[in-house]
């Protein structure tokens, strides 16, 4: 097996592309350093093709080994043939390789090892063989002992053998699966009283081979709440004629090994597949579920902050009241309340007072809504009041809907606790909401990435690899922004490449004892960073007002004397990107630079060189700005507004594998299903929409009983 041919073909890239890639994974890069710092090296592969063979690399190094120790243990039964070596060298999946070694096993107590202890495996292998020709009676005599006492019972011993000898062929048991894949379906009834959420599953069918993963997920989560029996429905007329025919060979045999088949498939067979084949189908739905998670993930991480604003984040509930927290641009809590303009209470008088007194007295300019309980009826209590701040004191004030997933998680958090120690646990959550809105990745880090909820069955999936994929994502998401030295969190920090929680924790502490970081190598003090940490992280660490004007980019140390050779070409010097008007000189002067001839000049990668020159061009930009805003409202829409055809803006709020939800300003969010999503054919959503886009909709059907409503994006200019 080659993995770097494998992996080339796969990933559809060229092999020395993997070579070099493995060989700076192996040298301990990471995977942010390595698609942001060596493209030369990696021929530009992204980050999230970079992802992807790191995770194919270790499951074929770990199939690799699997079949070391398979082969290993096979020789040392002294049975390893030339056709099990090729048969292993061939496996490409690790079911395969198990499927190899499974007559190999060392088996606990069988039908079939209880036979054998008894004598019977010669009486098997004449079976087997079907040359002799006296009647199996006369011929299972000599195998009658103290253990096997009647004809019986040495034939159905011998069967015995040659059933569990079936069920243990890795050829056999590969062409089934084929079998199954090709004509098998997924079946399902309902096992207890109907539920509503599962109604399309009571007496539903459909091909093993077409099922889409979101339903194998919707399905195994009905089963493991008991509300769904699930079975595969398979041709086993088909299957039992395949094997026959691949071991009968004497008509006076037929009988007995015909029974043997049904014997092997009934009851080794089938059971041992039926739960492969389901295993198979849930890890390849995990796998679509996990990626499409991934992708949602870090579609709202890198949302556009809304800086310089005062925020009031707006926690809603009914019984305990609704938690307001104030924040300036900085994140700083300036004030905290607790309103009841919801049920039971419904003050609505006594909250439109504290509301704006707060307004007034801290000159907010933005309300968070987090979009849990009581959103909606909160939404409409902020809209009334807003609507009179403007009529009587001529202010405007916008309010938002806020992702509030995971803001309970964060509340009673040890993070929480350590960041603000004498506030209430509720009105942490509503310092979250706000800060979502002015800096959403600063904040979400600070949450363990399974609680964001947005995705499909997330708490369903394989939690390790979704755990795993997650990490990867978050900290694809951070270096992709770049770091504030200075002013970011230990859970921020401890994302970025080369640097870990305890590191992240010894910056922050640095921080604090010596004051505010003034170089990127400054950082070589930080205990514990060291001169590999550093080469990882340093291009990702921005130091604002530090002594280095390129330490506000993304230019790496050691492009250093690359970037300002380049500026000097031009006419300039480093200093000059903090001139405002010298910039726009510097942007204009190298956007008419020869990339090829100069890399030549400077002896640097044009890709590198083309890096340099975007960073230099907009010096400390943040690449967030380039994403769509949140939609800001002054007013706010009922569900009972709502008619077909209307045409909404909307926020794209989650996605997943059969549509997109879009929060247009009513109680729920809208489903536009796949088949709405565009004019044209949609193969994935996520081709079309990403999360926290803005969209237009048309109203296609509403559900007053479930206050649903149906979307489309088809046909709107």
């Amino acid at each position: 097996m080659n993995i770097v041919d494998i992996i080339a073909n796969e990933l559809n890239i060229k092999k020395y592309q993997v070579e070099k890639t493995i060989e700076l994974i192996d040298m301990g890069n990471t995977i942010p350093f390595i698609a942001r710092y060596r493209k030369e090296v990696t021929g530009g592969l992204s980050d999230e093709v970079l992802r992807n063979l790191d995770e194919r690399l270790k499951y074929l190094r770990n199939l690799e080994a699997r079949k070391g120790e398979v082969k290993t243990s096979i020789e040392n039964q002294g049975k390893l043939t030339d056709e099990i070596v090729k048969n292993l060298e061939i496996a490409k999946t690790l079911a395969e390789v198990e499927d190899i070694y499974r007559p190999f096993k060392q088996k606990k107590k069988t039908r079939a090892t209880v036979a054998k202890a008894n004598g019977l495996e010669p009486l098997a292998l004449i079976i087997k063989e079907q040359k002799e020709t006296k009647p199996i009676e006369e011929i299972a005599k000599k195998y009658l002992n103290e253990n096997v006492k009647t004809l019986e019972d040495a034939i159905q011993g011998a069967k015995d053998i040659i059933a569990e000898e079936i069920s243990d062929d890795p050829e056999f048991r590969k062409q089934i699966k084929k079998i199954y894949y090709r004509e098998g379906y997924i079946v399902t009834k309902n096992s207890k009283e109907e539920n509503p959420t599962y109604a399309m599953y009571n007496d539903f069918k459909e091909k093993l081979s077409t099922i889409p993963s979101h339903r194998i997920l919707a399905i195994n989560r009905g089963e493991k709440e008991e509300f769904l029996k699930v079975t595969i429905e398979k041709p086993v007329d088909k299957i039992l004629e395949y094997i026959g025919k691949r071991i009968i060979r004497n008509e006076k045999y037929e009988n007995i090994l015909k029974e043997t088949i049904e014997d092997s498939f009934k009851r080794l067979i089938e059971p041992s597949v039926d739960r492969e084949i389901r295993a198979d189908l849930t890890e390849k739905a995990d796998k679509q579920a996990i990626e499409v998670f991934g992708k949602n993930a870090k579609q709202l991480l890198l949302g556009a902050p809304l800086k310089g604003l005062i925020v009031l984040g707006f926690d809603p509930a009914y019984r305990t009241g609704c938690k307001l927290a104030v924040i300036d641009e900085t994140g700083k809590v300036l004030d905290t309340g607790v309103i009841y303009p919801t049920e039971p209470q419904n003050d609505i008088e006594g909250s439109e007072k504290e509301l704006i007194k707060l307004i007034v007295k801290n000159n907010i300019q933005m309300i968070a809504i987090g979009n849990g309980t009581a959103s909606r009826e909160s939404e409409n209590f902020v809209a009334n009041t807003i609507k009179k701040v403007k009529e009587t004191l001529n202010k405007d004030v916008y309010y938002t809907i806020v992702s509030e997933a995971g803001a309970s998680v964060y509340s009673a958090s040890k993070l929480a606790t350590e960041e603000y120690p004498d506030l209430n646990v509720s009105l942490r959550g509503a310092i979250s909401i706000a800060r979502r809105l002015q800096d959403p990745l600063a904040e979400f880090v600070k949450i363990d990435p399974k609680a964001i909820g947005i995705g499909q069955y997330q708490h369903d999936v394989d939690q390790k690899k979704l755990s795993e994929s997650l990490e990867g994502v978050v900290e694809d998401a951070v270096n992709t922004v770049g770091v504030d030295v200075n002013t970011a969190t230990p859970s921020l920090l401890s994302y970025v490449s080369g640097i870990n929680k305890t590191i992240a924790k010894n910056i922050v502490k640095y921080r604090d004892e010596h004051g505010s970081i003034k170089e990127r190598k400054e950082l070589l003090k930080v205990p514990k960073l060291g001169k590999v940490a550093y080469e990882q992280c340093a291009g990702f660490i921005r130091v604002i007002g530090g002594t280095n004007p390129l330490e506000i980019t993304a230019v790496h140390p050691e492009s250093y004397e690359i970037a300002e050779n380049l500026l000097k070409i031009i006419g300039f010097t480093k200093q000059d990107l903090l001139d405002k008007e010298k910039l726009n000189q510097i942007k204009e002067r190298l956007s008419k630079i020869n990339i090829k001839d100069i890399s030549n000049k400077l002896n640097v990668g044009e890709m590198t060189l083309e890096d340099i020159v975007k960073e230099l061009s907009k010096p400390g930009r943040d690449p967030r700005e380039d994403m769509p805003k949140p939609i800001l409202r002054s007013d706010v829409l009922k569900f009972e507004d709502l008619k077909e055809g209307m045409i909404l803006n909307g926020t794209v709020r989650n996605i997943t594998d059969f549509g997109a939800f879009v929060d247009v300003g009513v109680k729920h969010d809208g489903l536009v299903h796949i088949s709405e999503l565009s004019d044209k054919f949609v193969k994935k959503p996520s081709d079309v929409v990403s999360i926290g886009d803005i969209v237009k909709v048309k109203v296609i059907g509403i559900d007053k009983e479930r206050q649903k409503v149906k979307l489309s994006m088809k046909g709107i200019e």
